[in-house]
Formats: structure tokens, C-alpha cells, sequence
């Protein structure tokens, strides 16, 4: 393994773990490409909706995923109060869209098409939707480990996935069968 350009840092086998900066943690982990979705949830006052991009499958069966909210998210409790969610994957096109859904005490859905789903608004012209219930959350340090099991989903034919990497986004196309 090249470890020339990353310093090892983990545990010492003499003296225990050693200490993981934050924000090297944070440079390193940014390595690993991440997809860009929105939550949303039918809440109490109307739609509501975050930016996230720790989500991932976690079972077939039955179907599961799990999503990660920080703690200090003032959306989160709103999401989990409604009980199910609707996960948008967003498409390449979408980077204002995210950014308008991780801004704080922002109306979140102004000028954002979408349709009403049992779970939650589905974002027009999203690579895929995601209906979930809650099932179990679980604590992990600064954020919650929600898993929620898969009620129903959705995918567009064609359109590309907006990707979060080192801090920027950008896109992931399917290479051509030429």
C-alpha cells in the first residue's frame, strides 16, 4: 500500500489508539465519493426536507436502508416525527437544489417542483425515490443511525447522479457501450 502521500494515523500497539483529528478525518473520508440526496417528510406545518449523503442500503431482506442525521440537525426531529421519509437520489443538475435544502432557516421548497407521495414529496426530476418508515435508530457519536425499512422506490430512465468528493460536487456518467 502507498502511504506516501496520507500519514498513517491509527492505533499504536504499544500505547492504545491514537487521537484522530477532526478535520484530517474529515480531509481523508473525503476521498470516498459520496451520493447527494434530500429527505423530505410530510410535517405538521407543510413539507420539510434536508440535504444528506450518508445514506446506504443496508439489507434485501427484508429491504432496508439507513440514513445519518448530524445531532444538531433542526430538521431531523421534524422528519422523525413524521415516522417515514422519501429519499431523493438528485440528479447532476441539482446542485442549487442541495445547497437550498442544507441551508439553515431557509424555505427549503421554494421554487422546487414536486409531486406528493405517501412518505414524503418526491423532488421532480430526481434519479430515484426512496419510500421508507422509520424502524430503529441507534446513537453514533455527533449523529443518529436511522434505519428504515423500503415501502416503495422509483427510478428515472436515464440522468445522471449528482456526487459529493473532496468537497465539491460533480457527476458520475455511465460510460457508453461503443
Amino acid at each position: 500500500m502507498n502511504t506516501s502521500s496520507e500519514a498513517l494515523i491509527g492505533a499504536d500497539a504499544k500505547n492504545g489508539p491514537a487521537a484522530i483529528d477532526p478535520l484530517q478525518f474529515r480531509r481523508v473520508l473525503s476521498h470516498l465519493p459520496t451520493g447527494v440526496t434530500v429527505v423530505t417528510a410530510h410535517g405538521e406545518s407543510g413539507p420539510i426536507g434536508m440535504a444528506a449523503n450518508s445514506v446506504t442500503s443496508v439489507s434485501l431482506e427484508p429491504p432496508l436502508i439507513l440514513i445519518c442525521p448530524a445531532k444538531s440537525s433542526s430538521t431531523w426531529p421534524k422528519i422523525q416525527q413524521a415516522g417515514s421519509f422519501c429519499v431523493n437520489i438528485m440528479a447532476r443538475h441539482h446542485e442549487s437544489v442541495t445547497r437550498q435544502f442544507a441551508a439553515r432557516d431557509a424555505d427549503r421548497f421554494v421554487g422546487v417542483g414536486y409531486t406528493n407521495r405517501p412518505t414524503g414529496p418526491a423532488l421532480s426530476d430526481a434519479v430515484a425515490w426512496i419510500e421508507c418508515v422509520q424502524e430503529n435508530e441507534y446513537d453514533a457519536g455527533d449523529h443518529t443511525i436511522v434505519v428504515a425499512r423500503v415501502v416503495a422506490m422509483e427510478a428515472a430512465t436515464g440522468g445522471d447522479p449528482l456526487v459529493f468528493f473532496r468537497g465539491s460536487y460533480g457527476s458520475f456518467s455511465v460510460p457508453s457501450a461503443d
